[in-house]
């Protein structure tokens, strides 16, 4: 404790060693942990991981909570994060020796949105290397984020639980998780489609048969800037 009973006050420096020492601990006892790493201060750099934070930080639910885990997270506290369908676990360095617990839960797509997303997706997407990259074309980019039909999850789809003390509704260390999944988006932008219990190949497949059932339709007709025979006859000058 520092001076009049407040917490001394600690650097970056000393915040990142402290983690630094807990997850080394961490470490022995679970060889299997995935801890959230990261460089700078840039904590997205990937379409998905970018979009996945806008998405949290547009709602005004979470508008000032949120930014409570940006530093937390760039303190690398999250020792530890696996993501799976509809599901995030993680164990975040606090004040206390023992990290904290966080689970998130987040609601997999309804089936009927899921049909919505890839009709709007018809003849959009060429290959699941442009997904992942997230060179799509800027009207599907915003398809795929709008509140209404879109793929992200609102507030009322995102629960969440954690050991700490702290009496806030979301704490810093839950906000931690939610940036820290950004990051996790950044080296597996599939675990998105995971998250939401979706297939993402199945969003490109779908896409490319409905190109081709639309090529074999038009296979058959004859294009308005075809030439006629008599006219190429006339061309050549024969």
């Amino acid at each position: 404790m520092g001076y009049y009973g407040f917490p001394r006050y600690e650097s970056v420096t000393e915040k990142k060693a402290r983690a630094l020492k807990a997850l080394e601990k961490l470490k022995k006892k679970n060889p299997e942990i995935e801890p959230v790493i990261i460089e700078g201060r840039t904590l997205a750099r990937s379409w998905w991981g970018k979009a996945w934070n806008l998405n949290l930080e547009s709602y005004a639910d979470y508008g000032n909570r949120i930014a409570r885990g940006k530093s937390y997270v760039r303190n690398n506290t999250v020792l530890d994060l696996k993501l799976s369908e509809g599901k995030a676990a993680a164990k975040v360095h606090g004040s206390r020796a023992k990290p904290y617990d966080v689970n998130i839960r987040i609601d997999t797509l309804s089936s009927e949105k899921w049909e919505q997303v890839t009709a709007l997706c018809n003849h959009r997407i060429d290959s699941l290397e442009q997904l992942v990259e997230g060179k799509f074309p800027e009207e599907l980019a915003v398809l795929f984020t709008e509140r209404k039909y879109g793929m992200f999850p609102s507030p009322k789809e995102i629960h969440f639980d954690c050991s700490c003390p702290d009496w806030a509704s979301m704490c810093k260390h839950v906000t931690a998780v939610l940036y820290g999944i950004g990051a996790r988006l950044d080296l597996n932008p599939m675990l998105f489609f995971e998250l939401r219990g979706l297939d993402g190949q199945e969003l490109v497949r779908k896409s490319i048969e409905r190109k081709l059932e639309s090529m074999l339709k038009n296979a058959g007709k004859k294009s308005k800037r075809e030439i006629a025979d008599e006219d190429i006859l006339d061309i050549f000058g024969l």
